[in-house]
């Protein structure tokens, strides 16, 4: 059963707008993800606590996160430090890649990924996987 996590819901509005404007590492990785295409359904821009996650995955309480240009800035690294302890200690797990390896190293994006879900998750789950035959 999943974990239900709280969230602002003063950030919904704020979430459905990020939606509409992803950069375009955060739209490349979302054609690659979207559709169970990893195995497990992600969501878009979805609130968590006080703050908006890029990618979340409810079944396994993974959340991928596109660091652009912005999170490289003075005092940016540090308050990201923050926020990713405060996502975990709500039991999430957080996963960052950046913009650039996004646009750049697709390819390794999502064997890292694909890695990441197996360490997770590493026994597939009868109700994804479709009926099996018997012998």
């Amino acid at each position: 059963m999943r974990k239900i996590i709280p969230y602002n819901p003063h950030l919904v509005n704020f979430a459905k707008m990020l939606r509409k404007n992803m950069t375009y590492g955060e739209i490349a990785l979302w054609r690659e993800i979207k559709g169970k295409k990893l195995g497990v359904r992600f969501s878009r821009q979805i609130p968590i606590d006080q703050y908006i996650v890029d990618f979340y995955c409810k079944d396994l309480q993974l959340a991928i996160e596109v660091d652009g240009s912005i999170h490289f800035e003075q005092g940016q690294q540090e308050k990201d430090t923050f926020r990713q302890k405060r996502l975990e200690a709500l039991g999430v797990i957080v996963i960052r890649f950046s913009d650039l390896d996004i646009k750049n190293n697709l390819g390794w994006v999502l064997e890292e990924l694909k890695d990441t879900i197996k360490e997770i998750d590493p026994t597939p789950n009868p109700s994804r996987e479709g009926k099996r035959k018997q012998l």
